[in-house]
């Protein structure tokens, strides 16, 4: 059980699966080590109908949070040191910046770059931000969009095919669904 759960706790395909482990190991030392291994829960035979309900709502709510970290795009580093999730995350949004004005560049290319499935990609992205590989790219490309008007240094065509938008409309008619401003409110 432990080796399964270290595993797929350091794999980076798996790693934002919770794990509760069920057990009959009911010692503190047996949990403390479930919960070195990686489980998000412990839980011991015979379990507690109404506990189970109770951690799985605590780590749906714990998911919830962490999507609404990692769904608005790149944070500054914190102090602590990165988990599998966070350098996840980084490597896709230095694959997308790599190729930022490359319009054909999309989830092929990144699920290619990374590397695994377009669905395994589908699952982890959708698990950590709630988003579709193909929305994280287009909200990593508008931010950057948004960066680029606020230096206001090129117009909105050339931010556009700057951040791998082929149409400058299209480019505005997202960008105002994201950030509820059209490009030209942050120009002025």
């Amino acid at each position: 059980g432990y080796e399964v759960c270290e595993t797929l706790k350091q794999d980076e395909r798996a790693s934002h699966i919770p794990i509760i482990l069920l057990t009959a190991k009911a010692t503190q030392a047996d949990k403390v080590e479930g919960l070195k291994y990686g489980a998000d829960a412990y839980l011991t035979k015979p379990f507690d109908k109404e506990e189970l309900f109770v951690r799985l709502e605590k780590l749906v709510e714990s998911r919830r949070r962490l999507q609404q970290r990692y769904a608005s795009g790149p944070k500054a580093s914190s102090t602590a040191a990165p988990s599998i999730d966070d350098l996840f995350l980084q490597k896709l949004w230095a694959h997308i910046q790599d190729n930022l004005s490359d319009a054909e560049f999309g989830v092929p290319q990144l699920a290619v770059a990374v590397p695994m499935s377009q669905m395994q990609l589908y699952r982890k992205l959708k698990a950590l931000t709630g988003k579709t590989p193909s929305q994280f790219i287009r909200s990593y490309r508008l931010q950057k969009g948004l960066e680029l008007l606020q230096k206001g240094e090129l117009n909105i065509s050339e931010i556009a095919y700057d951040v791998g938008f082929t149409d400058p409309s299209y480019f505005s008619r997202v960008f105002q669904k994201e950030f509820g401003k059209s490009p030209s409110d942050f120009l002025r």
